[in-house]
């Protein structure tokens, strides 16, 4: 059973200054768990219920020492989420290596100042499926290892690389002739009428403010996605994580 320590430290890891602390994060459900742990995220803790070992085969494929079956009420103890799972694992946070040859020659994302946590870990999904390997925050931007983060990304956050960064230094340290950078505003060109390269970097703003009026000195590309049909009163905006699939999901269609 959970002791009141590993009771207090998990609770805890729902907020920032611990995470930081213990360098630690929550994960909760049996995908979720079950990926991470299959992309050999380290395990601290492995928290699961006598029905969930029994049905998971996730339980005899890995080598983690701290295993910790309960039940569905201590759980709930540590538990963020309205209906609790039969799991929850409590991870190291990995250090995130950033491959320069892959950033030069690829897309990556980067969030200028991302407040929703379902935004940011839908945007991370969104990275995974469209192949980009590397996703930028500013420092503002929301926390990646925040429970409902963790919960939107699906598991994908195992498979990209977020780093937080001063966004300025970032963008001038890569930015060239050829390596642009993309984003998108209402003055922007048409991106269905533009002619993507494969490389650079494609920024997305604040769901209120948009990109930052320092990010928006560095815009070399700005692309805009129309609304239908043209000339009728629409919503005002998109949201973040909705622009990103659209702009992502048309710089892969003109690679085929």
């Amino acid at each position: 059973m959970l002791s009141k320590n590993q009771i207090k430290l998990i609770t805890s890891l729902q907020q920032k200054k611990f995470r930081d602390q213990h360098q630690l994060f929550v994960a909760e459900g049996n995908k979720l768990v079950s990926d991470l742990v299959e992309a050999k995220t380290e395990v601290e803790f492995l928290i699961y219920t006598k029905e969930w070992k029994e049905s998971n085969s996730i339980y005899n494929k890995t080598k983690i020492s701290n295993r910790i079956e309960t039940d569905a009420t201590q759980i709930k103890k540590i538990s963020s989420l309205k209906t609790p799972s039969t799991v929850v694992a409590v991870f190291k946070i990995p250090s995130q290596l950033i491959n320069e040859t892959i950033i030069q020659d690829s897309l990556s994302l980067v969030l200028d100042d991302v407040q929703d946590p379902g935004n940011l870990g839908t945007i991370i999904r969104i990275a995974d499926w469209f192949g980009i390997k590397h996703i930028f925050c500013s420092r503002n931007t929301v926390d990646l290892y925040n429970s409902k983060v963790i919960q939107a990304t699906m598991g994908a956050i195992s498979n990209v690389n977020i780093i937080y960064t001063d966004l300025e230094e970032l963008i001038l340290k890569y930015k060239t002739p050829d390596f642009p950078v993309y984003g998108t505003f209402l003055e922007g060109e048409i991106i269905y009428n533009c002619q993507l390269q494969k490389k650079g970097f494609i920024i997305m703003g604040n769901e209120g403010k948009g990109v930052s009026e320092t990010i928006q000195k560095l815009v070399t590309n700005k692309l805009y996605i129309p609304d239908f049909p043209n000339g009728q009163a629409t919503s005002e905006s998109l949201n973040v994580s909705v622009a990103a699939s659209i702009i992502c999901s048309e710089f892969r269609r003109q690679e085929f």
